[in-house]
């Protein structure tokens, strides 16, 4: 009986080519993985403005693009092809260990040399060059592996699309394995070093392979196409008749380019008002998105001839294309739906959230990047038949990816909405089709869909309008997209991607103390800036003070639109829409490049809600920009930091006071209501000391103008107690709260990994976090004051133990629409807490107006209670005792929502 096992000489070619293909993987593998780490470090200096996405895509695009149109063309002639490979990956390696150690630095200057307000025409100069200088020997190498890989892999019958699909593949690995488990456990620094060495064991393989073998003439002959690979010889793999022309080619080639990441572009837009938005959001996009164009490329080699000519494949390809785009175009009306619907089976709150992003994902990018990968290999295998290096091909391909994010994103969704967007790059794919064929179903019946979705189609957007509500205003922007929501009750709120920001035209107490607060601790500031504008409450509200100036600086200029809804119809002092009676000037930056470019000081900075799990939000957590800040003050200046406790855990809360507490070691911890639900923290840094002097802050609040009196009485800051007390902790107290967490840094983005599962599977409820906290910082009067003896430091410490035990009572309270249902719980306890500190207003004024609201029904029981209040109050120190409530400050009552 023959043997019919495979010869030797087969087995070792294809060892070999698993080899190369291992090796196709790895380096791509460390292409994305460098390509996520640069990314990141970019942003340190550029920011995240849209300007700063375009520049830092244009500089991994434009140096791909370069080196494989550079170096394509000489490796295509080369014998040595795996020595090329070699020396790409070593350089590579090189050139990313010198940017390790380097970028950091440089992207400070840069930030410098762009400016906090430039011009765009230098803005876009420098954010476009600066990264495009830097990351161009290490691009320029990558666009060239690909080239030098296929030209290797030629003579063993290894064909492109394995090679593209292998090195795709690769890349869908990176991308999880760096944002889920690389970057989280090791940081920037170590995950470089990993992806250099990758790139060196790349190279050491490729040079053990390859560096003493040279291909053969034989091995130099470009490959056949599918439809052609049964032809006789290579002369005939591609009939005249059947092949591109070099114009048609380009076209072909730049158009699909621009269209495939345009497409990208738009389902990204779309599935971020539905998604979390953290940085795992973006990485399962991604992946799905690369693991489509790697199946597609598979599924490419492995076609087989047909009666079909060259242009009917590309025909039939094109117009599988629009139809795949149209259909899971069509399943981002269902977002929303495909994201909820695993919750209905996973148990775990956070897998089910990612299985919903990833679903969604899937639904809008699957069936498109599967065409899109056989599409540009095919498209490059017949340019390599017609006589173009493989180079050359990825080049213009690359071009046209990198024009996508500008035409789309930058222009075309803001000026014509996703809908009509989508219904554009159908339509696209459906006109680049040979004309023979623009007649056939394959291109009329997309082209005809596409069209009538453009006119008829529902906006392709998600906005929550409660019931009773409607929409105000909705601007798809370049980097968001932005609305105004109100409600049955005529509040409008302000939405951005669809979810609720802090604040609201019925912003009252809680905004009006993140901007009095800070400001109060400053003897006399005559600038400030805030760090995120939102619908402006916060920042009008100290903009009410004639002699402080105030700046805000604002992300995006849908959202500086948008605020001006928000603005009071009269201000005090002024005219009803006198915009002069607030002299508030907001600045459309990023926040982080702002502050690190440099320019005048401030005397307070006050940095707002940033939601920590927001892809991004993170670096404005970090030493780095902690001391940038420190940087902006003024002699005597102040920063504070707000923190929103209900978005984040306690860990997360401990990485970023360690942080903050690494520039200021003299920093204290202040809280800005009692609300239960909705709990705010603020991190006060003063560098040279943050000892607190009652007598000055009171002096502080006297002198107040008339309007800025009255909002002070609004945001409940005129008691001599309310200031000081609503410290939370000092220096010592924060010290050991952050313990050895692992301090937010740029390279090590603890804030950027860990907050997202916070928002994913939160382990804690809002209260119980606060009264953790509470209970864990316990603030000391010696340490925090400036007179740490006498009698006041004693009525203050009081007033914090009460504050705790407050606290501890309103998360039992049971709320009711009945006074007298409120007061049989909240008598007892309240009264204990004045007795222990008879300062402690917020305890005094819910029992006050309780006692007044039942006094109608229970006369008696009203004039005992005002009687032993009016008793407890007598005994406060006349010097500290507090401003009366005036008649429109609000009474809060336990628990605060």
């Amino acid at each position: 009986m023959p043997d019919t096992s495979s010869p030797p000489w087969r087995d070792a070619r294809a060892f070999g080519a698993a080899i190369a293909l291992a090796l196709a993987a790895l380096s791509g593998a460390a292409a994305l993985a460098w390509q996520v780490l640069w990314t990141a470090q970019l942003s340190a200096g550029l920011g995240h403005e849209i300007i700063a996405v375009l520049a830092v895509l244009a500089a991994f695009f434009g140096g791909i693009a370069l080196g494989a149109q550079a170096l394509g063309r000489r490796i295509a002639a080369s014998r040595w092809p795996g020595r090329w490979y070699a020396g790409l990956e070593a350089a590579i390696a090189a050139w990313g260990l010198v940017l390790t150690a380097t970028l950091a630095p440089l992207m400070a200057r840069t930030a410098g040399l762009i400016g906090a307000e430039p011009s765009a025409t230098w803005h876009w100069s420098v954010a476009f060059a600066v990264p495009l200088i830097l990351l161009l020997p290490a691009t320029a190498a990558m666009g060239a592996t690909l080239p030098a890989l296929e030209r290797q892999l030629r003579g063993q019958r290894v064909s492109l699309g394995a090679v593209y699909s292998a090195n795709t593949f690769g890349a869908v690995c990176a991308v999880l394995l760096t944002v889920f488990l690389l970057i989280p456990a090791w940081g920037l620094r170590e995950t470089a070093w990993l992806c250099a060495t990758t790139n060196g064991l790349c190279a050491l393989l490729a040079w053990r392979l390859w560096g003493a073998r040279p291909v053969s003439d034989t091995e130099a002959t470009p490959p056949v196409s599918p439809e052609s690979a049964m032809q006789p010889s290579p002369e005939a793999a591609q009939p005249t008749g059947h092949r591109l022309a070099p114009a048609r080619l380009t076209v072909l080639l730049l158009a699909t380019g621009t269209l495939g990441i345009g497409y990208e572009v738009l389902a990204v837009r779309v599935l971020s008002q539905v998604t979390e938005n953290t940085v795992y959001s973006y990485a399962v996009m991604l992946a799905v998105y690369l693991m489509g164009t790697a199946a597609g490329a598979a599924i490419h080699q492995r076609l087989r001839p047909g009666t079909r000519s060259g242009e009917g494949l590309l025909a039939d390809l094109l117009g599988l294309l629009a139809a795949a785009m149209l259909l899971a175009g069509a399943s981002l009306w269902w977002a929303d739906v495909l994201c909820a619907w695993p919750a209905r089976w996973i148990e775990s709150p956070w897998l089910a959230a990612l299985a919903g992003e990833a679903l969604a994902a899937t639904a809008a990018l699957l069936a498109p990047t599967l065409v899109m990968g056989a599409l540009f290999t095919h498209l490059c295998t017949r340019a390599q038949a017609g006589g173009w290096p493989l180079g050359r091909a990825l080049a213009i391909n690359t071009v046209g990816a990198a024009l996508a994010p500008i035409l789309i994103g930058l222009w075309l969704v803001p000026a014509l909405g996703a809908r009509a967007v989508l219904a554009g790059l159908v339509l696209g794919y459906g006109l680049l089709m040979p004309r023979a064929h623009w007649r056939r179903m394959v291109f009329w019946v997309p082209a005809g869909s596409a069209l009538a979705l453009a006119v008829a189609g529902a906006p392709l957007r998600f906005i929550e309008v409660p019931e009773g509500g409607r929409l105000l205003t909705h601007r798809d922007g370049m980097m968001a997209a932005v609305s105004v929501v109100e409600d049955a009750e005529g509040i409008a709120r302000l939405h951005i991607n669809n979810r609720i920001q802090e604040g609201s035209s019925a912003s009252g107490l809680i905004e009006l103390r993140l901007a009095h607060l800070p400001l109060l601790m400053h003897a006399a500031p005559s600038r400030a800036l805030f760090l995120g504008l939102g619908t402006g409450f916060t920042a009008r509200a100290a903009a009410q003070d004639p002699a402080l100036r105030v700046e805000a600086v604002e992300l995006l200029p849908e959202v500086v639109e948008a605020a001006a809804r928000f603005a009071p119809k009269r201000t005090p002092g002024g005219a009803d829409g006198d915009a002069g009676a607030f002299p508030l000037r907001p600045i459309v930056a990023d926040a982080r490049r702002f502050v690190q470019a440099g320019g005048p000081q401030y005397d307070v900075i006050v940095a707002d809600l940033f939601h920590p799990a927001r892809n991004g939000a993170g670096a404005l957590y970090t030493v780095e920009q902690f001391a940038a800040v420190r940087d902006r003050l003024a002699p005597g200046g102040l920063f504070c930091q707000w923190l929103a406790v209900h978005q984040m855990s306690l860990q997360t809360l401990r990485s970023i006071v360690g942080a903050f507490l690494q520039v200021y070691p003299e920093g204290l911890a202040v809280l800005a209501s009692n609300s239960l639900d909705t709990p705010v923290v603020g991190l006060i840094g003063r560098p040279g000391g943050n000892r607190l002097d009652p007598t000055a802050l009171n002096r502080r609040i006297a002198r107040a103008p008339a309007g800025l009196q009255r909002s002070l009485a609004m945001a409940q800051l005129t008691d001599s107690f309310a200031l000081p007390g609503s410290v939370l902790a000092g220096p010592a107290a924060l010290r050991r709260f952050a313990g050895t967490a692992r301090v937010n840094t740029d390279d090590q983005p603890r804030v950027v990994h860990d907050a997202p599962w916070d928002t994913y599977d939160p382990q804690s409820t809002p209260r119980q976090r606060l009264l953790a906290l509470v209970a864990e910082l316990q603030p000391d009067a010696r340490e925090l004051l400036r007179d740490a003896g006498g009698e006041p430091a004693a009525r203050l410490q009081a007033y914090w133990e009460s504050r705790r035990r407050y606290l501890e009572i309103g998360a039992t309270v049971r709320l009711s629409p009945d006074p007298a249902a409120m007061l049989e719980q909240l008598q007892a306890p309240l009264l204990d807490l004045l007795r222990h500190s008879p300062d402690f207003r917020p305890a005094h004024d819910p029992l006050l107006a309780l006692a007044r609201a039942i006094e109608p029904t229970d006369a008696a029981l009203a004039q005992s209670l005002q009687a032993e209040l009016q008793a407890i109050r007598a005994r406060r120190a006349p010097e500290l005792r507090p401003t009366p409530p005036s008649s429109n400050t609000p009474q809060r009552m336990i628990p605060t929502p």
